[in-house]
């Protein structure tokens, strides 16, 4: 019933890494480990999303602005809002949608 897991912690930096750790019918909450230098490509969200940097550095690109974003830090974007992520350096960060 209860259960620790620690699948965003080994989770490997090797190019671009998606997992999903929950979903149900409120919410889906992914686990992404980005290699530095690796770009998420361009794509969009099915609904609005908070992207939460755990760990690297990140420049979110959307709407033809960057936003740069380091541990710690979230940001919310609307859904079907096309945008790509590139790392800086390798970077683990949660998509809460």
């Amino acid at each position: 019933m209860y259960e620790i897991r620690e699948d965003i912690k080994t989770q490997p930096y090797h190019k671009l890494q998606i997992q999903r750790l929950s979903k149900n019918n409120a919410v889906e909450v992914l686990s992404i480990s980005l290699e530095g230098g690796t770009i998420f490509p361009e794509h969009t969200s099915p609904s609005d999303a908070l992207l939460v940097i755990l760990k690297g550095d990140v420049d979110f690109h959307i709407d033809q602005n960057t936003f740069h974003l380091t541990e710690q830090e979230y940001f919310s974007f609307p859904r079907e809002t096309p945008h790509w992520v590139k790392a800086n350096e390798n970077s683990k960060f949660l998509i809460i949608r």
